[in-house]
C-alpha cells in the first residue's frame, strides 16, 4: 500500500487566522483550569473562552472581573495572551526561531509579510528583531513610570500592576488588574493618564511609522530636511490623521460632557480637558476608561462610536478600519466630487488599488457590524445604543462597554466572541481566507454598461 501524507495547503492569510484560533483555544483551556481561578473553582468554560478571545484579540471586553476572578497564574496567562495578540502569533514564532538560530524560510517570510502588511520580503529578520526590541523598550519604560504611582499605593503588588498595565496599554487591550472600575480612580492623575495615552498612541501608530520617524530624524542634518517632509506618504497620513482625530475627539467630548454631572460636570477646567483627551485616545481601540461610558451623553457616545470604528493605524497593535483607510476614502470621495481622475494626498497620487482596498475594508467591516448588531439585538434585551456600542467595540477590538458585557447571556457571549475574532483578523483577511479559487486572468471581458450611482 502507498503511504499518502496529508498536507494542509493553506495560504498565508489562512495560516495567520488559524494560528490566532489555536492560540485562543489553548488559552481558553488554561484559563478553564481551577489553578487559573482566584477561588480555586474552575470558571465556566464560556467565560474562559471569552477571556482568551478578548486577550488574544487585544479587545478588553470582559464577562468577569480580571483582577478578582483570576489567580496570579490566570493573570499571567492573560498577560501572555495579550502580548501574543499585540505582536501577533507569527511574530512570536518568528522571534523564537531567530533566538534558536533557526533559518527563516521563504514561507515564514511570506507569513511575516502578510501579518504586517509589508510590501517586501527583504529585511524580515531585522524587522522582527526591531519589533521585539522596540516593544519591550516601550513597555518597560511604561511599567517603570507606572511604578512611581502603583508601588507606593499597592506595595510589591504595584510592580505586577505596572507591568500588566504597560503591556495591556501598549497592545491596546485595555484590561487591568487594579479594580472593576478600570482607571476611574485615576481620572485626575496626570502621570497615569499621560503614560497610558502615550502607550496607546505609540502602540497604535504602527511599527512602520516608528522606523520611518527614526530614519527621518537621522537624515535631517545630512539632507537638511524638515522631519515631516522626509517621511513616507504612509507615515504622513497615519500621523496627521491620528493627531486630527485625537484633537477633534477631545474637543467634541469636552463640549458634549462639559455640564454632564454623571461624567465630568463637576471637574475643574484642567480636569475636564484631561478626561476629554483620555476619552478621545482610549476610543482608538484601547479600552481603558476614566469616566463611565454608560453615562456619556448621546452625542459623546456617537463621537466615541466613530472614533472606535476608525481605530488606529496599520501595522500596529490597534484595531478598527484604520486611519489610512479612512483618509484614502475621504480624499477619493472629494476627488470624485471635483471630477478628478485620481485622488491625491500630500502631493502624491493614491493608487487605484489602495482606493479599492479601502472600499472593501469599510464595506466588509460594515457588513460584520450590521450582522453582529442585528444578532445581538435578537438575543439581548438592551438599549439599541448599548448594543451598538458593544458590537462596534468588539469589531474594532476596543474594549469599551456601556456595562453590557457582564450581563450577556451565552448566545450574546458567542456573538461577541465571533465579532472580536473577525475584528482582530480583519475583514479583508476573512474574505481572502474564504476564497479558495485561484486568480485567473480573464481573456474575454464582459461588455461595459453605464449605471446610475448616488
Amino acid at each position: 500500500m502507498m503511504n499518502k501524507k496529508f498536507h494542509l495547503n493553506l495560504t498565508t492569510t489562512q495560516t495567520i487566522m488559524l494560528s490566532f484560533l489555536l492560540a485562543i483555544l489553548a488559552g481558553s483551556i488554561l484559563l478553564a483550569l481551577p489553578v487559573s481561578s482566584a477561588d480555586g473553582q474552575a470558571v465556566p468554560y464560556i467565560d474562559a473562552f471569552f477571556t482568551a478571545t478578548t486577550s488574544i484579540c487585544v479587545t478588553g471586553l470582559v464577562t468577569v472581573p480580571t483582577f478578582s476572578t483570576w489567580s496570579l497564574f490566570g493573570q499571567l496567562v492573560i498577560l501572555f495572551l495579550i502580548q501574543i495578540g499585540g505582536l501577533g502569533v507569527v511574530t512570536i514564532m518568528s522571534g523564537l526561531m531567530i533566538s534558536l538560530h533557526r533559518r527563516i524560510g521563504i514561507k515564514d517570510r511570506m507569513l511575516i509579510q502578510d501579518a504586517f502588511n509589508l510590501n517586501t520580503l527583504s529585511g524580515m529578520v531585522k524587522f522582527i528583531k526591531k519589533v521585539f526590541l522596540g516593544t519591550f523598550i516601550v513597555e518597560g519604560s511604561g511599567a517603570l513610570l507606572y511604578m512611581t504611582v502603583f508601588v507606593p499605593e499597592f506595595g510589591l503588588r504595584g510592580v505586577w500592576i505596572s507591568v500588566f498595565n504597560a503591556v495591556s496599554a501598549f497592545c491596546n487591550a485595555g484590561m487591568d488588574v487594579i479594580s472593576e472600575n478600570s482607571l476611574y480612580d485615576y481620572v485626575h492623575n496626570p502621570l497615569i493618564n499621560f503614560v497610558t495615552i502615550l502607550l496607546i498612541v505609540v502602540g497604535g501608530i504602527g511599527y512602520i511609522v516608528w522606523w520611518d520617524i527614526m530614519n527621518a530624524l537621522k537624515n535631517i542634518k545630512r539632507q537638511k530636511l524638515k522631519c515631516f517632509s522626509g517621511l513616507t506618504l504612509h507615515s504622513k497620513i497615519a500621523l496627521s490623521m491620528t493627531g486630527s482625530l485625537i484633537l477633534a475627539g477631545t474637543i467634541a467630548v469636552f463640549i458634549f460632557e462639559y455640564h454632564n454631572s454623571q461624567t465630568m460636570g463637576g471637574f475643574t477646567l484642567p480636569e475636564k480637558l484631561l478626561a476629554s483627551l483620555f476619552q478621545s485616545v482610549t476610543t482608538r481601540t484601547a479600552g481603558f476608561a476614566t469616566i463611565p461610558q454608560e453615562d456619556l451623553t448621546n452625542a459623546s457616545s456617537i463621537v466615541s462610536l466613530l472614533l472606535m470604528f476608525i481605530g488606529g493605524s496599520p501595522v500596529g497593535t490597534a484595531g478598527g478600519i484604520k486611519t489610512v483607510t479612512i483618509a484614502v476614502l475621504i480624499v477619493s470621495a472629494f476627488a470624485t466630487m471635483k471630477s478628478k481622475a485620481e485622488a491625491e494626498l500630500f502631493h502624491r497620487t493614491i493608487s487605484k488599488q489602495a482606493v479599492s482596498k479601502a472600499v472593501a475594508v469599510v464595506s466588509m467591516a460594515f457588513i460584520i457590524l450590521s450582522a453582529s448588531t442585528l444578532l445581538l439585538s435578537a438575543v439581548t434585551d438592551a438599549d439599541a445604543l448599548d448594543i451598538t456600542y458593544e458590537t462596534v467595540s468588539a469589531a474594532a477590538t476596543v474594549g469599551l462597554t456601556r456595562s453590557l458585557t457582564s450581563s450577556l447571556n451565552m448566545w450574546g457571549k458567542i456573538i461577541i466572541i465571533i465579532t472580536m475574532y473577525l475584528g482582530r483578523v480583519g475583514p479583508i483577511s476573512l474574505m481572502i481566507a474564504l476564497n479558495t479559487k485561484k486568480e485567473t486572468k480573464n481573456i474575454i471581458k464582459n461588455p461595459t454598461e453605464e449605471i446610475s450611482v448616488g
